[in-house]
């Protein structure tokens, strides 16, 4: 678990208020920005991006509202993916891009 977030405000309990399809979204945010990133070869961004993804993943899974849920398999195997194509690929996936536009534009159209 992170003890030094990046994300402060969205830990100390901001995030557990948002919508799956707001978390979601907000995770493509940050896999968007590193794809920008990579395209750029601007590694150091690049690598803050990871990390905030990667942070939002883990502030996912550790909402309350998803344990006991089918949901919280599938947030374990999308931290996974994330970290593959972002960490050990270093190679983000326009697929899993596409995924994460899809739940930012249901949280749009939702609220």
């Amino acid at each position: 678990m992170i003890k030094d977030y990046i994300h402060k405000d969205l830990a100390e309990g901001r995030w557990f208020e948002l919508s799956l399809s707001e978390q979601l979204g907000n995770i493509g945010s940050e896999y968007n920005r590193a794809m920008a990133a990579k395209r750029k070869d601007d590694q150091e961004r690049y690598q803050n991006a990871c990390d905030r993804a990667l942070e939002l993943c883990e502030l996912t899974i550790d909402d309350r509202r998803w344990r006991e849920k089918p949901a919280l398999k599938e947030l374990c195997r999308l931290n996974e993916e994330v970290a593959r194509t972002l960490v050990y690929e270093q190679q983000p996936d326009p697929r899993l891009q596409a995924y994460f536009d899809g739940h930012a534009y249901a949280a749009r159209r939702n609220k």
